[in-house]
C-alpha cells in the first residue's frame, strides 16, 4: 500500500522538493574522516589492501570491513510504478529513492536504488543475481506480475541473502497483523474462517500465501478477480492463481460473499458495494486495500453494516494498512543477524509483533500528537505508523525468528543488549514529528500566517492548507490573491485578512487601546498600529479567538517582531518566555536554550527555561538530560558570571523535578562520554540532550553557528511561554520550516 494515500500538495510543490538544493533524495556520505592524507591512506591505497586480504581469506569478513551488512538494493524496472503502470526503469527512479529515503529514515538501513532497463526476465535475474557481493538484502519493487513472481523465486534460490518484494509481502504482512488482531476481537478461529481475496495480482497471492502460511485451510478461502471466482477446471489462470483454485459452485464475488467472515480487497475502487458487504457474516471483516481509493470506505462501510471492523490503505481513516510498517524493521532483523532469506517464520513473527504492539497502551507521544488516547479495538487493530515502538519490536522479533528457522548466520546472543542498540539507532524526535503531522491532519487548525506578501510565507500556507493541517488565514494588500494565482492556487480556498477593510478593525483598535492607553500610546498611535503593522494585526487576530496559533518572522528581525506581539500578546501566567532551537539528527536530538528573549536571565529564569525546555524534550520524545552550560566546568576556571547558574542549579535541588540536570559544566564535559568520565560524581547518566544556555549572546550565536554550519536539521527557534501559541520564525526560514513551526504550534508541541 501507499506510505501515505492522502497527505495533499500541488504538483509544483512536488517538483521543487525534488529538484531544490542537490536534485534527488540521496547521497553518499562518507561514515570515515577524510580530512587529512593519512584518512586517505588508510581509506584507500595502501591502507585498503589490508582488508582485500582478510576478506579474500574469509568472506564473511565483508560485513565486519565494509558497509555490506547495512546495505540494501531498492531495485525496479519500472513495469508497475505505483498507480501508474508501465512507464519505464528511469521514471521510477523517484521512487526508488524514496524507498532508499525510507530505509535510512526509519530503521538506518542504507539504501541505494538501482533501475534496470529490461523488462526481459531473465536478464532481470541475471544483472541482480550478479550483484550479491556488494549488499546485504535486495528489495524488489514495482515490477508488474506475473513476472515479479518469477523474478523473486529464482533470484531467493540462486542468492544468499534476503530477497523481498515489498509490494507483495509487505502488504501481505501488515494485513496479516490486522486480521490477528480482528479474528482476536471478533472471537473466530482462523482454521474456521471464511476468507474471500479480490484480486489476484502480487500483493493478493502473497496476502493469501501468508494467511494459509498461518493456519487458513485451504476451502476456506476463495480468490476472485475481475471474471469472478477462481475455481478448480476453470482455464484462464496462470500457475500462481491456480494454486488457490477450490472446488466450488460458487461463480461471482457476491456468491463468495454470502456469509464469509473476511473479505481482502486488493483490486479497485469501489469494487464491495453495501449489498455486498450486508450478505457478509456477522461482525464482518474488511481490508479494502485498493489504492488510493478502497473497494467501500470505512463511513460507507459502516452505514450497510455498523458491525463492522474495517481497514484501508488510506491514513485518513482508522486502521490504515502501511508498508512502512514492515520492510524497513524486517530488513532491520533480517541483517542484524546475517539472513541468508527471509521466510514464512520471519513473516509471520513481524505480523505477530505489530498485532501484539497494537494491543499494548499507546505512549504518550502517540497519544498527544493524535490529539486522542488510541486504544486496542475495532478502531486501532493495526499500530501507528510512526509508533516509535516499532523499531525494537519488530527487528526482535524477525531476528528471533530467523535464529528459530535457522536461516541466520550471525546469531544474536543477548537480545536486551540488541533491543538496547535498536533504540540508540534512531532519533525519537523524527517519530514524533511524523506522529504531529498525522495528529494535526486529524485535528486541523487555523493558522494566521502574517506575512503573506512574501512568497516563501505564501508557499508555506499553501503546503500547510493541501497537506491537511488546517486552515490558513492570511494577512496582507490586495496583492495576496494575485501571488496564490501565481503560484497556481486559488484565493478562494484561503481566508485573506487585510486591515485596510478589515469589519474586525473597530474592535482590534478598542481592544489595544484598553491593553496600551496607560504605557504613552495615543488613539490615533493604536489606530496607526492595527492599521499598518501586519503582526499587531496578526496577532489581534489571534487574541480575539480568529485564529488558534500564528507564524511570523520572515520579514523583520527576531527582537523587532517579539517587541511588536508583546504589545498585543502577554507571557502565559507564571512563565518566563523563551526560545528554543532544536537540531536533529539521524539517532541524536540537541535541545538548546535560551537562544532568543531573555538577554542575561536570572537564576530564576534559567531554572524556568530549564523546567520548560524538559518538559518540550519529553513532549518530543525524550528523557530529559540538561546541562547549565559555561566556560567553566565545577568551578575550573573560576570566573565573576558562575552565580546565576549556580543559583538556578540550586533553585532546582530545592524543587525536585522529574528529570536529571547538572552544572557548571563545559560543552564538551557535557557532551563527550569520555570526558564526562573525569567527573563521576555527575548527576547527569549520559550526555546531556537539554542545553541550557548561560546568556543570550552566546546562546544565539552558538545556534546560528550550528544552523549555518552543523551537519543537523534545525527546528526552530520555537518560542515558549507565552500566553497564545505564536512562533517567531528566522528571517532564512525556508516554507518547509515554517510549515513545521505552524503545525508545531498548532499541536500544542510548542507552548
Amino acid at each position: 500500500m501507499s506510505e501515505d494515500a492522502n497527505v495533499q500538495f500541488s504538483d509544483r510543490e512536488a517538483l521543487r522538493f525534488h529538484s531544490e538544493g542537490r536534485p534527488g533524495k540521496i547521497e553518499i556520505i562518507a561514515s570515515k574522516p577524510m580530512a587529512t592524507q593519512r584518512d586517505l591512506a588508510l581509506a584507500y591505497s595502501p591502507g585498503v589492501a589490508v582488508p582485500v586480504r582478510a576478506i579474500a581469506e574469509n568472506p564473511a569478513a565483508a560485513y565486519d570491513y565494509t558497509a555490506k551488512g547495512n546495505l540494501v538494493a531498492v531495485i525496479s524496472n519500472g513495469t508497475a510504478i505505483l498507480g501508474l503502470g508501465n512507464l519505464g526503469a528511469l521514471a521510477s527512479k523517484p521512487v526508488m529513492e524514496g524507498k532508499a529515503v525510507l530505509f535510512k529514515r526509519f530503521a538506518d538501513v542504507d539504501a541505494i536504488d538501482l533501475e534496470l532497463n529490461t523488462e526481459h526476465v531473465e536478464r532481470f535475474i541475471d544483472a541482480v543475481s550478479l550483484l550479491e557481493p556488494s549488499f546485504g538484502g535486495i528489495n524488489l519493487e514495482d515490477i508488474k506480475s506475473p513476472e515479479c513472481f518469477v523474478i523473486e523465486q529464482t533470484l531467493r534460490e540462486r542468492m544468499k541473502i534476503p530477497v523481498f518484494h515489498d509490494d507483495q509481502h509487505g502488504t501481505a504482512i501488515i494485513a496479516a497483523a490486522g486480521l490477528i488482531n480482528a479474528l482476536y476481537i471478533t472471537g473466530r478461529d482462523i482454521r474456521k474462517t471464511r476468507v474471500v481475496v479480490n484480486g489476484a495480482g502480487a500483493a493478493a497471492i502473497a496476502c493469501t500465501d501468508l494467511i494459509k502460511a498461518m493456519g487458513l485451510p485451504q476451502d476456506n478461502l476463495l480468490m476472485c478477480d475481475r471474471k469472478g471466482v477462481i475455481y478448480r477446471g476453470r482455464e484462464d489462470m496462470n500457475q500462481w492463481q491456480s494454486a488457490h483454485a477450490v472446488a466450488t459452485d460458487r461463480r461471482t464475488l457476491a456468491e463468495a460473499l454470502e456469509g464469509a467472515d473476511v473479505f481482502l480487497g486488493l483490486s479497485a475502487a469501489n469494487a464491495l458495494p453495501p449489498e455486498l458487504l450486508q450478505k457478509m457474516a456477522a461482525r464482518p471483516i474488511v481490508f479494502a486495500m485498493a489504492n488510493p481509493d478502497p473497494e467501500i470506505t470505512p463511513p460507507e462501510a459502516k452505514r450497510a453494516r455498523p458491525d463492522v471492523i474495517i481497514a484501508t490503505g488510506r491514513s485518513d481513516y482508522p486502521n490504515q494498512v502501511n508498508n512502512v510498517l514492515g520492510f524497513p524493521f524486517i530488513f532491520r532483523g533480517a541483517l542484524d543477524v546475517r539472513a541468508t532469506t527471509i521466510n514464512d517464520a520471519m513473516k509471520i513473527a513481524a505480523a505477530t509483533a505489530l498485532a501484539d504492539l497494537a494491543r499494548q497502551q499507546v505512549p504518550e507521544e502517540v497519544a498527544l500528537a493524535y490529539g486522542k488516547q488510541h486504544s486496542f479495538g475495532p478502531d486501532y487493530i493495526i499500530p501507528a505508523p510512526f509508533d516509535p515502538r516499532l523499531m525494537e519490536v519488530v527487528p526482535v522479533a524477525v531476528a528471533q525468528a530467523a535464529m528459530d528457522s535457522g536461516v541466520a548466520t550471525k546469531p544474536i546472543e543477548d537480545m536486551d543488549a540488541y533491543r538496547t542498540s535498536l533504540r540508540a539507532r534512531l532519533n525519537p524526535t523524527t517519530s514524533v514529528l511524523s506522529l504531529v503531522y498525522d495528529g494535526a491532519r486529524a485535528n486541523p487548525k487555523r493558522v494566521i500566517f502574517a506575512e503573506a506578501e512574501d512568497e516563501v510565507v505564501l508557499r508555506a500556507a499553501i503546503a500547510f492548507r493541501e497537506g491537511g493541517y488546517g486552515t490558513p488565514l492570511l494577512i496582507g494588500r490586495d496583492t495576496v490573491a494575485d501571488k496564490l494565482r501565481e503560484l497556481g492556487a486559488d484565493p478562494a480556498d484561503f481566508e485573506l485578512h487585510n486591515s485596510v477593510n478589515s469589519p474586525l478593525r473597530d474592535e482590534m483598535v478598542e481592544f489595544l487601546y484598553k491593553r496600551l492607553q496607560r504605557r504613552g500610546y495615543l488613539r490615533r498611535d493604536v489606530e496607526r498600529l492595527v492599521n499598518r503593522d501586519r503582526n499587531i494585526f496578526g496577532a489581534l487576530l489571534l487574541q480575539l479567538g480568529k485564529g488558534d496559533a500564528m507564524i511570523t518572522g520572515v520579514t523583520r528581525t527576531y527582537a523587532e517582531t517579539m517587541r511588536q506581539i508583546r504589545r498585543v500578546i502577554d507571557p502565559a501566567e507564571g512563565r518566563t518566555p523563551f526560545g528554543i532551537h532544536v537540531l536533529v539528527g539521524q539517532s541524536h536530538t540537541v535541545f538548546i536554550a535560551d537562544t532568543t528573549v531573555n538577554e542575561r536571565p536570572t537564576a530564576e529564569e534559567l531554572a524556568a527555561i530549564a523546567e520548560g525546555t524538559a518538559a518540550v524534550a519529553r513532549r518530543m520524545g525524550h528523557e530529559p538530560r540538561v546541562a547549565f552550560l559555561s566556560y567553566s566546568t565545577f568551578g575550573n576556571p573560576p570566573g565573576r558570571w558562575l552565580e546565576n547558574i549556580r543559583a538556578a542549579v540550586q533553585l532546582l535541588d530545592e524543587r525536585q523535578p522529574n528529570f536529571e540536570y547538572e552544572g557548571d559544566m563545559a560543552p564538551d564535559v557535557a557532551l563527550n562520554p569520555r570526558q564526562m568520565e573525569k567527573y563521576p560524581f555527575s548527576r547527569l547518566s549520559g550526555p546531556a540532550n537539554v542545553l541550557i544556555m548561560p546568556g543570550l549572546q552566546s546562546a544565539n550565536i552558538s545556534a546560528k553557528l550550528l544552523r549555518e554550519l552543523g551537519g543537523d536539521a534545525t527546528i526552530g527557534p520555537m518560542l515558549i511561554g507565552m500566553e497564545k501559541p505564536i512562533q517567531i520564525a528566522p528571517m532564512t526560514a525556508t516554507a518547509s520550516e515554517l510549515v513545521t513551526l505552524a503545525v508545531l504550534a498548532s499541536a500544542g508541541i510548542a507552548r
